[in-house]
Formats: structure tokens, C-alpha cells, sequence
């Protein structure tokens, strides 16, 4: 790498999954000058399960964090998908062929494992600098140098950073994607989903006196519930020791919440008012929740950008293609974007701002049509699952499909667990592919 490309300052505005993956590669291609600026005063990771999908091992095995990942992680064998109402299997789809075809299994684990993994990769990297309990506001994409106000906590005034890249991984309510596409004279506006979630965890201490809770954690597999307009969906995680629950359903708490926050503390009442006519299994566990642990998430997206990229400036993870969690891609798709920028800027032939700029757009020409094709699985498949008596003849079909499907015939509606959406999601190699449209672009043979 060129010592002037190594030197290049590179600014990542938010430490999620996203801007921590972009650190890490940019890193390990060779920069040494990267600042990752983020609000939170520290990064004491929280959060709920998360599927851990092999395109995303592929990524962080590369980078040299999978193992930590994969040591408290429980590999799932199975999928089994359930009515609600009655607990009676609709489907069950195997899934022991994924580690032999695509080289990883399909595991789940806990975010703050996960995050935290990919964070101590950083440590390791004397290049990364993180600015915490900072505000970014005042940005300026529309020169080759984009700029900033920073203000952090304590301080009276802020101060201007001007970096060489600014990679904005800074979530849904981005304040770079705001600032970037009023520069362009464009607009895409945030949407409510009209669905919700619950995220909930048990322990096993909660589930040790119940033997069908106790075959629910020891399992390896993952179980769908589906009824209509509702789902729930529900794993092991931190080597069984948590069983972790995450529900879909209308939205109808939050039409007095501000709007500056997409959480609000919700009932168990409510809650178990929306399950209320799903088996006694899934009522047995939501009924172990305590009543101040009940927390419900406004589910949101934003219309599709008609660009990631302006100037040098480039978006990333939630900031330009949030997702319904039902093809369980949301983070995998950040930690994909994150491998891309590492490739395609690592192989900057010169420091200049037009190179920059080529390069950014060979970033988005590899993950923009991707990332927003498996957005828009995801709402197709929460539209199937969330099937009810009001669409009569669409469930019917529906469950048809099902049937075949036991049977060993035809697709499956859940396209999460559907053999062909896997191949096209578990089988990209990102890398591979940025390498390939890098030499198309730079004209390399």
C-alpha cells in the first residue's frame, strides 16, 4: 500500500456493528490514521440473540475474530416452524448441510458477544482511535474533504474534524445520511413497518423446573411460532445457558412515544394480551418475563437511497438499507458493507479524491442492489408468516406450501429457511466479489 493511501485519515461516525466491522478491515488492509466517533459514553455492549449466518462467519473468520465468537455460539440443526396456536409443526427443515456447503454452520449467539468479539479485534489494532461520549452534528459531504462538528460531553463547544473518508455507520436515525442527501437535493424518508418486537430472554434457571422448557434450551434448533399479523422466534444462545425469544406484531403502542426513540418499557399485560391465543408452551414462557423487563421496539426501515455514496463520504449498515429482522440479515448485511469498503479501499492505487470516490462507487455497484433485495425478502417473508382468516385464500396457499413441503416437495414460505434463499445469501463471498468489480472499475486485468 502506498505510504500516502496508508495515511489516509478515515472517520467512522458510530460504533455498532457496522462501523466497528469497518475499523477492523480498514485496519487490517494497512491504514493508520482511523477515528471511530460514537455517542455512548463507553461501549458496554447489550442487546438480545442474534443469528450468526455463514456470510458473516466468512467475514469475521477473515478477520481474525470468529473464534471468540464461535466459542460461546450454539450451532442450530434444525428449524422447526409451528403454529401458534396449537404448537403442531407445519415444517421441519434441516439444516446440518449448511457448514459442508458453505463452510460454516448456521450458529446463533448473543449481540454483546458478537459486538464485543469484533471491538476486542479492535484493541489489537494500535490504528483505531475511538472518540466516545461525542456528538456528531453539522456534517459536510459535499466537499472531496468531508467535514464535522464533534462535541463531546463536558465540552462546551464543539470542534471541526476534517477527514480524507467519512464513513457513516451511524444507524437508522443517521445524521450523515440526513446531511448527505439534503447536499444532493434528495430526500428518502424514515417509515414505520407497522409491526413491533419483543426481545425477550430466559435463563435457564427460570426454564430448569419445566421439562419441555428444559428440551426447548438443551435443543439445537430454532422454532418459528406463526399466527396472524404475529410471529415469535426463538433459540439457545451463550452455550444454552439463555433462551432467547423475538417477537413480531402490529404496532399499536406507540402512537404517543416521541419520536426521538424507537423503544418504550411496555407491559406484560400487553404483552401477553397479544399472544394471548397462542399454545400454553409459548405462554409458559412469556409469562416467566418479569414485568419491568418488558420492552417493545418500533420496527422501522427508510425508502431505498437513490445513492450510498457522495463525494468521499459513503453510508453504511442501518444508515442506508435498515431491515425487517425476518431474514435474520440485518448486522450480516453491516459486517458485509464493512469487508467491502476494507477491499475496495485497501486497494486505492493513489491518496487522490477521485480514486476515493471510484472506489466508494465500486462499493455501492457490489452491495447496494444486495443488501436491498434481502430488505425486501425480508418484509415478503414477514407478509407470508404473518398470514390470517382476513386473507383467507393467500394462508390457504400458504399452508399448502407447507404441506408439500413435509413431504419434501417445493419451496419453503419461511424464506429464511428456504435452501435456494440460503444459496444466495450464505454462498456470496463479498471479498471475491470487490476484488472483481475493483479490477472492472480500475480498468485491472
Amino acid at each position: 500500500m502506498d505510504k500516502a493511501v496508508r495515511n489516509l485519515k478515515i472517520c467512522i461516525v458510530g460504533a455498532g456493528m457496522g462501523g466497528l466491522t469497518c475499523a477492523l478491515a480498514l485496519a487490517k488492509q494497512g491504514f493508520e490514521n482511523i477515528e471511530v466517533y460514537e455517542f455512548a459514553s463507553n461501549l458496554g455492549f447489550v442487546g438480545a440473540g442474534i443469528q450468526l449466518a455463514p456470510n458473516m462467519a466468512r467475514v469475521l473468520d477473515r478477520l481474525g475474530v470468529w473464534g471468540s465468537v464461535e466459542k460461546e455460539a450454539v450451532v442450530l440443526r434444525s428449524t422447526s416452524i409451528r403454529q401458534g396456536a396449537t404448537n403442531g409443526e407445519l415444517a421441519k427443515v434441516d439444516l446440518d448441510y449448511i457448514k459442508e456447503t458453505y463452510g460454516y454452520p448456521h450458529s446463533v449467539g448473543h449481540r454483546s458477544n458478537l459486538a464485543d468479539s469484533i471491538y476486542q479485534g479492535c484493541t489489537q489494532e494500535p490504528s483505531i482511535k475511538f472518540i466516545l461520549s461525542t456528538t456528531v452534528t453539522n456534517v459536510d459531504t459535499s466537499s472531496t474533504k468531508p467535514s464535522f462538528d464533534a462535541l463531546q460531553r463536558g465540552r462546551s463547544e464543539p470542534y471541526r474534524v476534517t477527514c480524507d473518508v467519512l464513513l457513516a455507520a451511524d444507524g437508522v436515525k443517521s445524521i450523515v445520511r440526513v446531511a448527505m442527501l439534503n447536499a444532493l437535493r434528495v430526500s428518502a424518508t424514515v417509515q414505520d413497518t407497522g409491526q413491533a418486537a419483543y426481545r425477550i430472554m430466559l435463563t435457564r434457571e427460570q426454564m430448569a423446573s419445566d421439562p419441555e422448557l428444559l428440551d426447548l434450551i438443551d435443543s439445537e434448533r430454532v422454532v418459528r411460532w406463526i399466527g396472524a399479523k404475529r410471529h415469535i422466534i426463538a433459540y439457545p444462545v451463550q452455550s444454552h445457558e439463555i433462551y432467547n425469544l423475538s417477537t413480531a406484531q402490529p404496532d399499536l403502542n406507540f402512537a404517543a412515544a416521541p419520536s426521538a426513540t424507537y423503544t418504550t418499557k411496555a407491559s406484560k399485560r400487553a404483552m401477553l394480551d397479544v399472544f394471548a391465543d397462542f399454545c400454553p408452551l409459548v405462554q409458559k414462557m412469556l409469562n416467566l418475563v418479569a414485568e419491568g423487563d418488558v420492552c417493545e421496539w418500533k420496527l422501522r426501515i427508510h425508502q431505498p437511497l437513490p445513492t450510498w455514496v457522495h463525494n468521499s463520504t459513503a453510508l453504511v449498515g442501518d444508515a442506508c438499507h435498515p431491515t425487517l429482522p425476518h431474514m435474520a440479515q440485518g448486522a450480516a448485511q453491516a459486517i458485509e458493507d464493512a469487508a467491502v469498503l476494507g477491499v475496495v479501499l485497501g486497494r486505492l492505487p493513489d491518496a487522490s479524491p477521485d480514486s476515493i470516490n471510484e472506489a466508494l462507487r465500486v462499493y455501492e455497484i457490489v452491495r447496494k442492489e444486495r443488501a436491498e433485495t434481502l430488505v425486501e425478502l425480508a418484509a415478503a417473508s414477514g407478509r407470508a408468516l404473518h398470514l390470517g382468516d382476513d386473507n383467507e385464500e393467500a394462508r390457504k396457499k400458504r399452508d399448502a406450501e407447507f404441506a408439500a413441503l413435509r413431504k419434501g416437495q417445493g419451496p419453503v414460505p419461511d424464506k429464511w429457511a428456504d435452501a435456494e434463499v440460503q444459496k444466495m445469501i450464505y454462498g456470496f463471498d463479498c471479498d471475491k466479489a470487490a476484488n472483481a468489480a475493483f479490477d472492472k472499475a480500475f480498468g485491472k486485468a
